[in-house]
């Protein structure tokens, strides 16, 4: 296995791994609960602007969910195309820039939006995904 898809791969385990736990925290457990119990009976019979056909809580935990199974997809996709098509991803500017471009966003989320641990963990993302394209750019051998 050459060095540019080890790196990928690592990549891409990473936002997975990210991903599934929070896509299991989303349905099981209360780690995504507001701590206040009056906030959390708020958004779930709060209904949003936009329509009456959901409550915050519901369209809450549908976005957590649908960003949990991006995270995921990313992996999915990137962790093939490393494993078994990495000379496809490597002649792709187009796979190269879109991976690094979507991570960028990740952290940039992450880093307005989020805490330490998902913050800390695109970061290591996106330096792994960065240097799978280095040792591409490089041809690095294994």
């Amino acid at each position: 296995m050459s060095l540019a898809a080890l790196f990928f791969t690592a990549a891409a385990t990473v936002i997975g791994l990210l991903g599934s736990v929070h896509l299991l925290y989303t349905f099981y457990g209360n780690k995504l609960h507001p701590r206040d119990a009056a906030t959390a009976q708020a958004m779930a019979t709060s209904h949003p602007v936009l329509t009456r056909e959901t409550t915050v809580w519901r369209a809450t935990k549908g976005f957590n969910a649908s960003h949990s199974l991006g995270a995921i997809l990313f992996a999915l996709v990137f962790g093939y195309l490393a494993l078994w098509h990495l000379p496809f991803l490597q002649q792709s500017w187009f796979l190269q820039g879109l991976g690094m471009v979507m991570l960028l966003a990740y952290l940039a989320l992450a880093w307005r939006y989020w805490f330490r641990i998902p913050l800390r963990g695109i970061a290591l993302t996106c330096a792994l995904f960065a240097a799978g394209l280095v040792a591409t750019w490089v041809q690095v051998p294994a």
